[in-house]
């Protein structure tokens, strides 16, 4: 073989020089190369945090019939820690849950100190929820959020708790040098405004330097380590996850964690061609296509023939191992490479609705009242519309496509490198006391003060994406006689706090009650994190538009003028909503006097979004001038006071000369399906409170390879595999689990079969793990 030098390549070989250079520019585009030193150390982190699938009330709509009972796709927490050599670091954790937890935040915290002293704190571990309304609750310490779900459930808290110090431990662990880069761009069809009468009546003035009245604006980070190339990415946009509708009883990351599933797979078919198809991509979408599997004959007479011989067998003991040894992706999985980790982080998200054809009645199908979102008075009736209407796991993935499409093309242009420190800032605050200075018009300024938590009216009225009940109607600003005497059976405040709320009518007057415990949180943790020209604001509620601006243009005013640490004018700031802890939503003071859902969750009173850009300003001053900030006070560990009166999981049985895991429904002989059908297995199953399968599977489609090797094609983390849990009463000891499979337009043509893993308790509390398999079948 011949060497030419580089100089020699025009005159030489012109046409393997042109080759080549395309060639280099298409692995740029792809992001597979990237020409830079590593500046930063980068390390990446993923695991379950499903929670139990089964009788826990879900969080988000408050709706207290809204119970698990099943999976659409599991939740995780995905993590990333970005350090400077021998300098500081940040840990930034995304959960697939309606919000963190202060509760699950402390105890991560007792955690990652007990295991790495003080390398890991509160100071520079942000915890974000991506508000999902699908994941089970019961995870919070104050009254207020856990009495949909009767109490504390401790094993939602495990759950969260277990996967975020895992997921930290993980990204840790893979700690290499690496490099950032950041982009963004914007996503038109997302997001909606729901409370668009609160909007408006914030100044003309500032609303006309907005072109929408959302924020339509992903900011995505691209990860790339030094020896394997992109690792990661995690982007902020702002849309709700509310896709799910209140009556949705299957745990799912909605529109978030579709796209970052998505985006997982789409990178795994990308990065590891051939381990898929070429039609493992429609629509820009990754599917569930393995290449693993030789082709079988295409004769039909012969693939009905194999599937004979693999009828459903009686239902068998099986370990645990067993159901996470047979996980699609870990399958997939190449044991020295870290896996590529994708997260759909929240923003300030407080009136942006996924529901993008608008708030209708369903009673007359016309558009809902526009200033009180009510249908001939009644809020039951108003609902918005997902792009997929009338079908919400279709909504849910359009929503999330629509995300996953920009951040594909912000992770394949991505050219701008994160460079400088990296930095934290963060305080404790108590908001039901706090005073605010503000300016006065012409000149001076003035002291208010923050309340003490209360919730008002229009709270109970609900959105448009989940209503509320009774007689209660957003925009409602006095209230009335018949609420407030049920209101004063359980507390009356007192004239000081009704004035401090006004105009908020109060309902509950959370911040006063104190039985059995704390009704509502008082003290709050706000963070800056810095990596670089990127600071991210971690805020412990959900800001609406207009309020997330003005918080972002203040912080980003005080770091301009920082003096000789100033930053750069491209410095890039996001809100991260949902963060280390919840406090329900922040407007702005204008949206406030409309007393919508999220001015009448806004707990603080009217001055709420000053004093958080007050005190916001102050970690930025510090962040800017190298300044430590006083810790404030601690929050309460309110632990050993929680209260659950969820019935516990007393044993599983099924019918005399039944086995768990036996088919109840299986699928007809000599069954053929073409892409696009649905399957459906039934199997005699046992609670899925006894084993969460935590990075495990509860169902799994498997493919024939060859005459006699199943292998797993998909499984729990599919949008396309539900898993649905079901009693025939409530208190039956008696329980079927089942699978409905909508086979995809990229499934192989080939024999498949249904399995089912799962875990019985005996009357003594002993669990028994168990399998079942349907009958196979052929797709065409």
């Amino acid at each position: 073989m011949e060497f030419y030098p580089l100089s020699n390549l025009y005159l030489q070989r012109p046409i393997w020089f042109l080759i080549s250079l395309v060639f280099l520019l298409l692995l740029l585009l792809n992001g597979r190369v990237v020409l830079s030193d590593p500046n930063y150390l980068i390390g990446l982190g993923s695991y379950d945090i499903t929670g139990p699938a089964a009788d826990v009330n879900m969080m988000g709509y408050a709706n207290t019939e809204q119970i698990a009972s099943g999976i659409h796709f599991r939740l995780r927490a995905r993590s990333f820690i970005v350090a400077q050599p021998q300098g500081n670091r940040v840990v930034f954790v995304n959960l697939d849950a309606c919000m963190a937890s202060q509760l699950v935040t402390i105890k991560v915290i007792e955690r990652l100190k007990a295991r790495y002293g003080d390398l890991y704190t509160e100071k520079n571990v942000a915890i974000s929820g991506i508000h999902t309304h699908a994941g089970p609750g019961g995870y919070l310490q104050y009254v207020v959020y856990i009495v949909t779900s009767l109490g504390f459930v401790r094993q939602s808290f495990d759950a969260l708790v277990d996967g975020i110090e895992k997921c930290i431990i993980q990204a840790h662990e893979n700690l290499q040098p690496g490099s950032i880069f950041v982009n963004k761009g914007e996503i038109l069809d997302a997001g909606v405004n729901r409370s668009p009468s609160a909007y408006l009546n914030n100044p003309a003035e500032e609303r006309s330097k907005y072109k929408y009245d959302v924020d339509k604006e992903m900011t995505l980070l691209k990860f790339v380590d030094a020896k394997w190339g992109p690792v990661g990415s995690f982007n902020w946009f702002a849309t709700h996850g509310t896709s799910m509708s209140r009556t949705n009883s299957l745990i799912s990351g909605d529109n978030k964690g579709a796209a970052a599933r998505f985006m997982e797979d789409w990178f795994r078919h990308s990065g590891i061609g051939n381990l898929y198809s070429d039609e493992g991509v429609a629509d820009g979408i990754p599917r569930r296509v393995s290449n693993i599997i030789p082709g079988l004959h295409d004769n039909h007479h012969k693939l009905l023939e194999l599937a004979a011989s693999f009828q459903s067998p009686p239902g068998r003991p099986a370990t645990k191992i067993l159901s996470v040894a047979r996980r699609v992706r870990g399958a997939l999985r190449q044991a020295d490479k870290p896996g590529f980790v994708s997260a759909f982080c929240q923003s300030n998200c407080g009136d942006v609705s996924p529901n993008v054809l608008g708030a209708f009645c369903t009673d007359t199908g016309l558009p809902c009242d526009f200033n009180h979102s009510t249908c001939g008075g009644k809020n039951e009736l108003c609902y918005g519309r997902g792009p997929g209407y009338p079908d919400e796991f279709e909504s849910t993935r359009i929503i999330g496509e629509r995300q996953l499409k920009k951040a594909v093309d912000l992770f394949n242009t991505a050219s701008e490198k994160l460079n400088g420190k990296v930095d934290y800032r963060h305080s404790f605050i108590d908001f039901s006391q706090l005073e605010v200075t503000l300016p006065k018009q012409g000149g001076g300024s003035e002291v208010v003060k923050t309340c003490p938590a209360a919730m008002g009216f229009g709270f109970a009225a609900g959105t448009t994406d989940g209503p509320g009940a009774f007689d209660f109607k957003q925009g409602d600003d006095k209230g009335n006689a018949f609420w407030r005497l049920v209101r004063n059976l359980i507390k009356t405040p007192g004239k000081e706090q009704v004035d401090c709320q006004h105009p908020k009518p109060i309902l509950l007057d959370t911040g006063e009650m104190k039985k059995p415990y704390d009704w509502a949180p008082s003290i709050l943790p706000i963070q800056i994190l810095r990596v670089g020209q990127l600071v991210i604001l971690s805020v412990p509620g959900e800001f609406t538009t207009m309020a997330g601006r003005r918080l972002r243009d203040a912080v980003k005013t005080v770091l301009m003028s920082g003096g000789n640490k100033k930053f750069n004018s491209n410095v890039h700031v996001v809100i991260a909503g949902l963060t280390n802890t919840y406090s329900q939503y922040v407007t702005t003071i204008e949206e406030y006097e409309m007393q919508r859902y999220e001015g009448a969750s806004t707990l603080f009173g009217p001055h709420t979004l000053s004093a958080y850009i007050q005190e916001f300003k102050k970690l930025a001053a510090a962040l800017t001038s190298g300044q430590s900030v006083e810790p404030g006070p601690q929050p309460p560990d309110l632990l050993d006071k929680q209260i659950s009166l969820l019935t516990p999981v007393v044993m599983d049985a099924t019918p005399p000369g039944v086995h768990f895991g036996d088919c109840s429904s299986d699928v007809p002989l000599n069954s053929t399906f073409k892409r696009g059908d649905t399957v459906k297995v039934v199997f005699w199953s046992a609670c899925p409170r006894n084993d969460l399968m935590t990075e495990g599977t509860f169902s799994l489609v498997e493919i024939l390879q060859g005459k006699d090797n199943w292998f797993p094609a998909y499984d729990d983390d599919d949008f396309c595999l539900l898993f649905k849990w079901s009693r025939p009463s409530k208190l039956s000891t008696r329980s079927h689990a089942t699978m409905e499979w909508r086979i995809p337009q990229s499934a192989n043509p080939g024999v498949y079969r249904m399995k089912h893993f799962g875990a019985a308790k005996s009357l003594l509390g002993s669990i028994r793990h168990f399998t079942g398999s349907s009958s196979a079948f052929v797709v065409t």
